[in-house]
């Protein structure tokens, strides 16, 4: 059980200093790369993220909420992140995005926004390491968990195990002390949380907490 929290509701005035908050506790930093045009906000792009990674020991999980990721995606790579995610909608050719990432040294994700079936993704499982199902609409933190997300968080479980591949399962949106269990329980194994993380007194151990609720609700 991982837990990848996000800075998008964190200080992003002092960005290095917010990932320090958590860097003990957590196994990734979700960073949300937003370009305006594929989501309705705008955060940061490739320079700021090859700036923080050069201040920070924690892996970057970068998930792209961008047009084109089959031109940026490998450079988010390039510059170091551990991992890197895609949305399916955006790629012109995601089995090509999927090796490039891969190739520039990253693991390769590939997400999914709530409208779109998981069939849309199901063939690149051999391709790519991580597959992200959306439980709220991408573009704004805070937003309400939607569970009639789960199955499509089952399926890909189903198909992960039953593939020859080490595929993970991460879930984004709406993660929280009240929804983790029931991620963990449909099969996610990498959790998102980002205002119930940085809204927390204790981040670190907002953590710590979440990654306790989500090894007890996978326990058989």
């Amino acid at each position: 059980m991982q837990i990848s929290p996000s800075v998008l509701n964190a200080d992003l005035s002092g960005l290095a200093d917010e990932v320090r908050r958590v860097e003990a506790a957590a196994d990734w930093i979700h960073l949300d790369v937003m370009d305006n045009h594929f989501v309705p906000n705008l955060t940061f792009g490739l320079p700021v993220v090859e700036s923080l990674l050069r201040q920070i020991t924690i892996p970057a999980d970068c998930h792209l909420m961008i047009d084109d990721p089959d031109r940026w995606a490998p450079g988010f790579a390039e510059a170091g992140a551990g991992s890197v995610t895609f949305h399916v909608e955006a790629a012109r050719k995601p089995r090509m995005v999927a090796r490039d990432i891969r190739a520039a040294g990253a693991r390769a994700g590939v997400a999914i926004k709530p409208g779109t079936p998981f069939s849309e993704v199901a063939d690149l499982m051999p391709l790519v390491d991580m597959i992200l199902v959306m439980t709220v609409e991408p573009g704004f933190g805070g937003q309400s968990f939607m569970a009639e997300m789960l199955p499509k968080v089952r399926e890909a479980r189903r198909l992960a195990d039953a593939s020859d591949v080490d595929v993970w399962i991460q879930v984004d949106g709406g993660v929280g002390p009240d929804t983790i269990e029931q991620c963990a329980a449909a099969g996610a194994d990498v959790f998102v949380a980002g205002s119930a993380v940085y809204r927390s007194p204790d981040p670190a151990m907002m953590v710590e907490q979440l990654r306790a609720s989500a090894e007890n609700a996978a326990r058989p």
